[in-house]
Formats: structure tokens, sequence, C-alpha cells
């Protein structure tokens, strides 16, 4: 991709999006997590999903007829599908580890895109972005330290998240201009509250005023920041959104200090600025060079 073929009010817009659609999900994060010391992270998951869609169906209501056809509708089935996983599976990850070591790990999601982009998109990917890749994997197994006696499988759990999202930004950049980003909103919030409306009362707890309210703003921050990560990746290049993501590290680690007393590790440091390090590489293959 050639940076000087896209509008530069576009890459300015989505660049601005993205920012803060991240920040946005920095506050969601800490609100789980939060909401974690109570709480099953099912249960969580379904207050973020719940509440977002209520509030959608509430403003929506008069469109609502015309903004669910859709005439992908196994694709939005899909990318609601892999959205929720990793909503499940970060939520998880931030319940039993620091905000900055499951964040950190996380970050391998744009390389994963890399992966994907190649075995799906049948996008060309060079030997160099390859290595960059593999430095990336070698950031993430550094942090996760899997020969390490304090090694559990549940350090996997952002892996296993950034792959999903992976897969959802995929399938988004898929339905490009096709849809209505209302649609995809729409269909991003109802799929996740069927599932896990269907599991949660297997983990319900009451909650008390506090954490109800912070469910609800779960839902609000959650919702108003996909709504802004859909709009980006409408109309500017997932590969040149691809490196604002690593922001959420910095507002992560920052809130985990000041929140929750967590300092990161010299090995999530040390993986952290490996695997940012791989994906900007990757990006300025993408968007500069293209190999």
């Amino acid at each position: 991709m050639n940076t000087s073929k896209l509008n530069t009010a576009s890459l300015a817009k989505g660049a601005a999006l993205m920012v803060t659609a991240v920040f946005l999900f920095s506050i969601m994060d800490t609100l789980a997590k939060s909401l974690s010391a109570n709480h099953h992270p099912f249960q969580i998951v379904w207050a973020r999903y719940a509440s977002q869609t209520l509030l959608a169906f509430t403003l929506l209501a008069p469109r609502l007829k015309k903004l669910l056809r859709t005439r992908q509708l196994p694709m939005q089935l899909v990318r609601s599908g892999f959205l929720f996983a990793a909503t499940m599976g970060f939520f998880t990850s931030i319940s039993l580890m620091p905000l900055a070591t499951a964040t950190a790990t996380f970050e391998i999601g744009p390389l994963v895109i890399t992966i994907m982009a190649f075995f799906i998109l049948r996008e060309t990917v060079g030997l160099r972005r390859w290595i960059s890749v593999a430095f990336g994997f070698v950031g993430a197994l550094i942090i996760i330290r899997p020969g390490a006696d304090s090694f559990t499988l549940y350090a996997l759990l952002p892996a296993f998240a950034a792959t999903c999202f992976a897969g959802y930004a995929i399938s988004t950049r898929f339905l490009g201009q096709e849809e209505s980003p209302w649609t995809s909103f729409l269909y991003t919030a109802l799929i996740g509250t069927l599932i896990s409306s269907a599991i949660v009362p297997l983990f319900w707890t009451n909650p008390n005023a506090i954490d109800a309210t912070k469910m609800v703003a779960l839902g609000a921050i959650g919702g108003i920041g996909h709504y802004l990560l859909i709009r980006a990746f409408t109309i500017t290049e997932a590969s040149y959104l691809a490196p604002f993501t690593y922001i959420g590290l910095l507002f992560n680690a920052l809130w985990g200090f000041l929140l929750f007393a967590e300092v990161p590790g010299s090995n999530v440091i040390l993986g952290g600025t490996i695997i940012v390090g791989a994906g900007i590489y990757v990006w300025y293959r993408e968007v500069f060079v293209h190999r």
C-alpha cells in the first residue's frame, strides 16, 4: 500500500477514530478488571453486551428494521462470534493477571492479522515481514514464559483473544463499505448478548449498586469504542491503523499502576518492546514498502 494513494483526511480521521477507540477500550478493560473481584468473567461479558444492546436498540429503534437487513448475514455472524470469543478470552485473562501483562501479549494481534492476510486474503508477505512476525511471537513467549514454574495455561488466554480479534478485524475488512457501520454494530451487540445470555445463569451473582453502574458503563463505553473501530476500518486501510492499537498497552499499564498497584515485570517490558517493535516494522513494510 502506498500512502500517497490514500486521502490524507481519511488517514487522519481513521487514526483519530482508532486512538479514541483504543482509549475507550482501556477504560472498559479497567472496569472489567475491577468487576472481576466480585463477578465471573461470563457475567462481565454479558453485562458488556447486554447493556450495549439495550442502549443501541433504544437509540436506533426508529431505524431497526432497516438497519438489521443485511446481505452478509454469514459474515456478520462469523465476525460477531470472533469478537465475542476475543472479549471472553481477554476479560478472563485480566481477571487472572495484571492488565499490562495481558495487554502486552494481546498486542500480537496485528502480527496475527499479517498471517491471516497471507492465508485468507492471499496477500504477498515478504521474508522480512515473516521474520518480524517470528520476533513478535518470541516476544510473546518471553512474556508467557511457558517453561517457567509459574506458567499456567491461563497465560495463553491473551494470545487466544488476539487471534480471535485478528479474525474480527479481517472479517470487518471483508464487509467494508457494503454494509452500514450501524448494521455491523447492531449485529455485534446482538449476537454477543444472545450467546452470553444463554450461559450467564450458570455464573450469576447479584451486583451491588456500584457494580451495576459499572456494568452499564461497560457496555456504553465498549459500544462507543467498537462503533469508532468499525468506522476506522471502513474508511482507512487496516494495515495503516495497526500500530495505533499499541497505544492500548501504555493506557492499560498506566491504569494498572494507578488503580491496581501493578508494576510490569522485566519480562513483560522486554517482551512487549519486542512485540511492538516487530509490529511497527510490519506496519512500515505494509504502508511504505508493501512487501
